[in-house]
């Protein structure tokens, strides 16, 4: 079948969907109102539909359970979906469902004409729809909300045949991309059991423990079998963290010295320390959402920056997915090899009894349910910045609006010269909200970069190229 080239002239009414539900500490789910009818419609050309979804996606995630590591392995199909779905009309691109074991896509089933925009439309609905988990009820009708509209944009004067056999190309595309993440077994069984009974941690000096059933371990099988697409933990290099140690001359007292004061000088100043901790924090569900989605929140905001087409953005997307996927289970994986306490149980012991992280000001727990090193924020981090400084360079002139107008933490945007810069900054903002010491950031840093450099040798010319 010849390759159709995609069409982007045309000036395309879309969508800019918002949740208007209001974030409420005092509600279970965490916010007031149901989604209701706030569809708007907005011109955008291009790569709208991407960017639309991409959109929607990152409001709905913030309410969506299994942060982080299920909404990595989601990111990650949802985008190798939408990318497959449009990749037989693109020009410079192509399918790379033979790169990935386990994975076919049959151009058999594709009809000779499609119309990539409502095939597009019609996968993300799916795929968006499969892998976000737990929606609460008053949230679901968005995602049909969403496509219907762009539906009635896009399908404006084309033929009842022609729509038809987008829509089902689409819809093939979705379900061959479900079916492929539900061979991992492994990871289908952890999303429904994050926090298995089965799991006791090891114990020793130094040794990570949880204090109560809500704080068990999270995903603590995730590093050992879950799939991933370019680079296994077996491939990635780790660096021994500093020899745990209760003397106060030692390198490890040091390391939660530096915790205990960033932590309370920040809340004490409540200056740029406090900002840059809650800024990045994203650890809340309800709240905020993911952090491998808040990588995504800084794409959809780069595409428009630097002007990306369709075929641009959903190579850059496919690609950031998987390295984000791959550094939650090169993460995880070292997390329970290495099995590093947080720094309050420490310190609670051994510097202040009544010390507080300024997480807690946000969460029920003190710590997140998870060991600390490497830094799981710091391997997104840069995993996500590696790639766009492979993408656009290093120096930017960027300013991240991810939570612009929140009044609940501290949201005003930042700008960055470098993304570079910004990666370090999200890494070592774990510091100063008191939930890693700067040996798990600057690990996770380095993890993430070599993440970064795999998937950025990773080809997507995978057929006829």
């Amino acid at each position: 079948m010849k390759k159709a080239k995609i069409k982007l002239l045309g000036v395309l009414a879309m969508v800019m969907l918002f949740v208007q539900a209001c974030t409420n500490d005092q509600e279970e789910l965490g916010f007031n109102d149901a989604l209701g009818d706030i569809i708007e419609d907005v011109s955008v050309t291009g790569n709208g539909i991407a960017h639309e979804w991409t959109d929607l996606l990152l409001q709905l995630e913030r309410y969506s359970s299994g942060r982080p590591n299920a909404s990595a392995r989601a990111l990650a199909y949802i985008y190798l979906a939408s990318y497959e779905t449009v990749a037989p009309g693109m020009e410079n691109y192509s399918s790379i469902d033979r790169q990935l074991r386990g994975l076919r896509i049959d151009d058999e089933v594709r009809a000779e004409d499609v119309n990539w925009l409502v095939a597009l439309n019609t996968c993300f609905a799916r795929v968006v729809d499969h892998f976000l988990l737990n929606l609460p009820s008053n949230l679901d009708g968005a995602i049909s909300a969403l496509e219907t509209e762009i539906e009635g944009q896009v399908t404006e004067g084309l033929l009842d045949g022609l729509i038809s056999d987008s829509q089902n190309w689409g819809n093939y595309v979705a379900d061959q991309i479900i079916a492929y993440s539900q061979t991992d077994e492994d990871a289908e069984a952890q999303i429904l059991d994050p926090q298995p009974l089965s799991y006791e941690p090891p114990t020793g000096d130094g040794f990570w423990t949880y204090s109560a059933d809500p704080e068990r371990a999270l995903y603590p099988y995730w590093g050992e079998t879950v799939r991933t697409f370019v680079i296994s933990p077996r491939q990635t290099t780790s660096v021994d963290p500093i020899e745990y140690s209760e003397d106060p001359n030692s390198a490890y007292f040091a390391q939660m010295q530096e915790a205990y004061e960033a932590n309370n000088n920040a809340r004490e100043a409540a200056g740029e320390q406090l900002w840059i901790a809650e800024f990045w924090s994203d650890d809340v569900e309800g709240l905020m959402m993911s952090p491998p989605a808040r990588q995504f929140s800084i794409a959809n905001q780069l595409i428009e920056q630097y002007n990306l087409n369709l075929e641009e953005t959903l190579a850059f997307y496919v690609k950031l997915g998987f390295a984000l996927n791959d550094a939650a289970v090169a993460a995880w994986k070292y997390k329970y090899d290495y099995m590093v306490m947080r720094p309050n149980v420490y310190i609670h012991e051994f510097i202040d009894p009544e010390f507080q992280t300024n997480l807690y000001r946000l969460i029920d727990w003190p710590n997140p349910s998870f060991p600390g090193y490497p830094s799981g924020h710091s391997t997104f981090a840069s995993a996500a910045g590696g790639l766009f400084i492979d993408t656009f360079g290093n120096s930017t002139n960027f300013t991240d609006r991810s939570h612009e107008g929140r009044t609940e933490f501290q949201s005003s945007p930042r700008t960055y010269s470098t993304f570079a810069q910004m990666a370090e900054e999200n890494a070592f903002s774990r510091v100063p909200f008191g939930v890693h010491i700067s040996m798990d950031c600057a690990e996770g840093l380095r993890l993430g970069y070599e993440i970064s450099d795999a998937v950025n040798g990773f080809s997507l010319r995978g057929r006829n190229q």
